[in-house]
């Protein structure tokens, strides 16, 4: 039987109950637990940079976590490598274009070569551990090149690409000079995933108009002298064990003091990486509104808003930090009183263990991306909540649950009145109202869930030829 082969920028702790991290980290680890393989990725580590990393030989790199049926080997990077691959094209260039911060993004050409160059290097230890029956996974955005490594190393296995971001409109994406080269890039996979319709359409709108592509039935592109298939494939939560472990923590003693000082307040509560897409400026600017126009809920509210700290050597993420702390105390430094804050804004990890039970105790998950692949906390915070007196989702608009949980509000993350006003429906919604939207996005929940996010990805990927049909 063939193996599943999973490649990644990182890979994630091989013990359960690690600080949480996105998607990628609790959907693949816990798809591969199932089916079993290996999980290929940088190792964190950076290494001086005496000899180019294409000038060494391939060679195994070493095992460095195995559990039951899963495998983890990582590669160090060179410094040079981390600053052009990773602190520069992946996340200064492709990560603002992807979430449509045309602003924010930058382009060097050394920068871009250095990003081949680490797709390069993946591939070429990948050869040495890939059978010719192996499919192989790949996620993200780090990865856009690596299919095309690995042809012309000869691999002729099926490659399937998944990619958690957003994809952008085509208008925005060749804001990127080399934007061609990356959309050949990705024709070379066999199976390319996205978490909604609008980002599957916007890339095949690239092909057909920029690449001279053709769409055909069933989610198949003919480009670049050969077939790709796109599907939509939004991935999931394990609803059951996440409520599992809301109720598991309930009586830890972290909640037991967050509820001792809440003192009968209700308690609304965030949990995002310290990232600009993730709208928190904008969220703590629609909380001062919501407290301003709304004084009989002082001392009545508390908002929580958890951000770990994300890329902390790259610019951009200092600035957004020293912005959060400074309006974080400008809006308790005009709110407060001697027993109340009105916002607790902690920049730290926690454990999935320790935030799920937190999820339950809040009467308000706020989920305000300015633009998000899917968002798994949202899904996230539904899971965790009591079905017999559940809290109320307000969601971005502009995140990818929202096409799966129009039960939540529904927001725009850049009207702030907006914002406010569902906070407060959000506070004196009803048990009644409450219940019934909890339970309508359940339901899509365990259908869209994420073994079948898995499932539904890795059998296409299996039903695959080895090196998918040539297009007619």
């Amino acid at each position: 039987m063939s193996r599943l082969v999973v490649v990644s920028n990182r890979v994630a702790p091989i013990n359960e109950g690690e600080a949480t991290a996105g998607g990628l980290a609790a959907g693949v680890m816990d798809a591969l637990r199932h089916t079993g393989g290996l999980w290929f990725g940088w190792s964190g580590q950076t290494v001086p940079d005496v000899v180019p990393p294409e000038s060494l030989p391939p060679g195994l790199p070493p095992a460095v976590a195995r559990s039951g049926p899963v495998t983890l080997y990582t590669t160090d990077l060179t410094q040079r490598d981390y600053d052009d691959y990773y602190r520069g094209f992946a996340n200064g260039t492709l990560w603002p274009i992807l979430h449509n911060q045309t602003g924010l993004a930058r382009f060097d050409w050394a920068e871009f070569e250095g990003y081949r160059r680490v797709n390069a290097h993946f591939a070429r230890h990948l050869a040495d551990l890939v059978a010719p029956d192996d499919v192989i996974w790949a996620h993200d955005f780090h990865l856009l090149c690596l299919a095309g490594a690995l042809r012309a190393l000869g691999l002729r296995n099926s490659i399937g690409i998944f990619l958690h971001t957003p994809f952008p409109a085509p208008s925005v994406l060749m804001t990127v000079p080399v934007h061609a080269e990356l959309v050949r890039a990705l024709c070379q996979y066999d199976l390319i995933g996205f978490q909604t319709e609008a980002d599957r359409t916007a890339f095949a709108d690239y092909v057909c108009r920029e690449l001279g592509g053709t769409a055909l039935e069933g989610g198949l592109l003919a480009a670049e002298g050969r077939q790709i298939r796109t599907g939509v494939y939004p991935i999931g939560v394990d609803v059951d064990a996440l409520r599992a472990e809301a109720v598991a923590g309930a009586d830890q003693p972290q909640l037991a003091a967050l509820r001792s000082g809440l003192a009968g307040r209700a308690l609304m509560m965030s949990v995002e990486r310290l990232d600009y897409s993730k709208g928190l400026r904008q969220r703590f600017a629609a909380y001062e509104r919501f407290l301003a126009k709304h004084p009989e809920w002082h001392r009545q509210v508390e908002y929580l808003q958890i951000a770990p700290p994300s890329r902390t050597d790259v610019e951009a993420y200092q600035a957004i930090r020293r912005e959060l702390e400074g309006e974080a105390g400008r809006i308790n430094g005009r709110f407060a009183d001697l027993d109340w804050t009105p916002l607790r804004y902690l920049n730290r990890s926690f454990p999935r263990r320790a935030l799920m039970p937190l999820y339950a105790a809040a009467r308000v998950g706020l989920v305000t991306p300015l633009r998000d692949g899917m968002n798994l906390v949202a899904k996230e915070y539904v899971s965790a909540q009591d079905p017999a007196d559940p809290g109320v989702l307000v969601l971005s608009q502009f995140a990818g649950a929202a096409r799966e949980l129009d039960a939540a509000l529904l927001v725009n993350p850049h009207d702030e009145a907006g914002v406010a006003d569902a906070l407060a429906r959000a506070l004196a919604m009803p048990l009644a109202e409450r219940r019934e939207r909890h339970a309508a996005m359940l339901k899509v929940m365990r259908h869209n869930s994420l073994e079948r996010w898995r499932d539904r990805f890795v059998g296409d990927l299996h039903a695959l030829p080895p090196r998918a049909l040539d297009a007619a």
